[in-house]
């Protein structure tokens, strides 16, 4: 049976570790789960939070954003809703990391983050917000 966990918080960057001390709660509840897989999982929903806050609702009124987390015997499955600008994440391959350094980017390299940290991907929109699933999967039974 999935261990299920939820927060809903203000879509704004404080938001963060609020998601990330869920997460480091959930990881230290549930035998097995070991400290890389709960770095990839934070790191993931820091880099979609960020996203979702400076991209999702640029230009309207900030919502909220709703994480789920629900740990499951051979998988992790956190999904992140929000009410703002639909967006396709898609893996932009490797950033040209030397391109950024010469032109002082430090941004860009959230989604290859999040393609490279988790398992499966998945993207959703509709009328009830918009859904960005991640899975990861563990290397062996925690339950």
């Amino acid at each position: 049976m999935a261990e299920r966990y939820q927060i809903a918080q203000a879509a704004e960057m404080a938001t963060i570790i609020a998601f990330r001390g869920l997460i480091d709660r959930a990881c230290r509840e549930q035998p097995g789960i070991d400290p890389d897989t709960c770095y990839d999982l934070k790191l993931a929903v820091e880099e979609a939070c960020t996203n979702v806050v400076t991209h999702g609702y640029a230009g309207i009124n900030p919502g909220s954003i709703v994480l789920c987390l629900e740990l499951e015997p051979q998988q992790i499955r956190i999904t992140l809703t929000d009410f703002g600008h639909a967006f396709e994440p898609y893996d932009p391959g490797l950033p040209d990391l030397e391109a950024s350094l010469d032109k002082g980017l430090s941004h860009g390299f959230g989604l290859h983050l999040i393609y490279q940290t988790m398992d499966e991907i998945h993207y959703e929109t509709g009328e009830d917000g918009n859904h960005l699933t991640f899975v990861k999967r563990l290397p062996f039974r925690y339950g």
